[in-house]
């Protein structure tokens, strides 16, 4: 978590550096999709056409998942929410929808290199997602039974 960082200012860092590759990330791929790829998406066959789409979409996804994490931690770091809240599952980084090698190999490079590096941060992003819950003390068997109470009544 945040807190068990030993130098907040690097994890900060870390952080407003991971952002910024990702808010970019994301410009480039949205001008990519929306503008340069239209032309190339046309010159596809219709499936591929249909590929080109739905990976443009879990690009697209992948990183708003990342963002959206990203967004926790800088709330975190502002103490606009608590170590704690960010490991709630609302607040984890969301599943990345998987791309097919076959699929992506019939796509335009600049296409290609979106997927991958959309893949590669939401990689990465992950480990750090993971690093949060590896620390956090197992719950009580009491407390996950009155939480079951709580939610049958």
């Amino acid at each position: 978590m945040l807190h068990r960082f030993p130098d907040h200012r690097i994890h900060r860092r870390l952080i407003d550096s991971v952002y910024v590759e990702a808010m970019l990330l994301a410009d480039e791929a949205r001008s990519y999709f929306d503008e340069v790829g239209r032309a190339e998406r046309e010159a596809l066959s219709p499936m591929a056409r249909v590929a080109f789409s739905c990976e443009s979409l879990k690009v697209t996804t992948r990183l708003m998942h990342v963002i959206a994490w990203l967004l926790t931690q800088r709330a975190v770091i502002a103490g606009e929410l608590s170590a704690a809240q960010a490991t709630e599952p609302s607040r984890r980084l969301g599943e990345a929808p998987g791309t097919e090698p076959l699929v992506a190999a019939d796509l335009p490079s600049h296409a290609r290199r979106m997927i991958d590096a959309s893949i590669d941060l939401h990689r990465r992003v992950a480990r750090l997602d993971a690093a949060q819950l590896r620390d956090l003390p197992d719950p009580s068997p009491a407390r996950a039974m009155l939480d079951r109470l709580a939610t049958a009544f």
